[in-house]
């Protein structure tokens, strides 16, 4: 969020969040190669498991958090890895983690519930979030998520994942979670 100031007045301006077009230019100005596949909206991983049929790689649970800092947090990891708040927060350094409300998510990396995704990185300009990767995660050939909507897929290397969210301005951590 950036103010602007003058004559007494101070408004915000809310810098203009990319699209899944954008998302596709910066995926080709990094020499990115991905694959998409259309499906049904899904808002959970159940209903994801049952829409992507066999894409092939590892598929993700992504979780938007914030702490009793105020720091925000993406943690991205397999979708059937069980993840204790409590414990989690010791291995990533963080204080007392709750989920980050619909309302923040929208502004800071600017999707909805159900479309949270290390792309959405793409609209966090201020580098506000920490993100986390899981190690076991990173290991697979192939992962998946949501290309910025919950009505497509997109599956990239690890590789090229962390080279598309270090172009975001995130050193993202590989936990083993």
């Amino acid at each position: 969020m950036w103010r602007l100031f003058g004559a007494g007045v101070s408004v915000s301006i809310r810098p203009v969040m990319k699209t899944e077009i954008d998302l596709f230019q910066r995926f080709d100005e990094l020499g990115v190669k991905t694959t998409t596949v259309e499906h049904a909206a899904v808002f959970t991983v159940d209903e994801a498991k049952a829409a992507r049929g066999g894409l092939a790689g590892a598929h993700s649970k992504n979780l938007f958090l914030k702490d009793k800092k105020k720091q925000l947090w993406l943690i991205v990891c397999l979708e059937d890895r069980p993840i204790n708040l409590k414990e989690l927060r010791h291995k990533i350094g963080a204080g007392n983690l709750s989920f980050g409300k619909p309302e923040l998510l929208v502004e800071v990396l600017g999707v909805e519930p159900g479309s949270v995704t290390p792309f959405s990185l793409i609209n966090d300009v201020d580098a506000q979030v920490n993100v986390v990767l899981d190690r076991e995660m990173m290991a697979d050939d192939f992962l998946n998520f949501h290309p910025l909507t919950n009505t497509r897929t997109t599956q990239i290397s690890p590789d090229a994942l962390l080279r598309f969210i270090r172009s975001c301005g995130h050193d993202p951590n590989i936990v083993e979670l």
